[in-house]
């Protein structure tokens, strides 16, 4: 159940990254640079929580 939940946390992630970069806003008014980094790292930790969660499912399969 955790690996699932990860992988949902990990698209969420995702997509509050591109938001973060489209709108420039999260929680305050960000300026460009800022919310393109913001952006980024927070796009980049989703696909580090989906492929973590990936593998971990993979690993569970394969031990049963």
């Amino acid at each position: 159940m955790f690996n699932w939940l990860s992988l949902v946390t990990g698209l969420f992630y995702i997509v509050l990254g591109i938001v973060v970069i489209v709108y420039k806003f999260f929680f305050t008014i960000l300026e460009p640079a800022v919310a393109y980094a913001l952006g980024v790292v927070l796009i980049i930790y989703g696909i580090f929580r989906i492929y973590r969660a990936i593998s971990r499912i993979k690993k569970s399969r394969n031990e049963e």
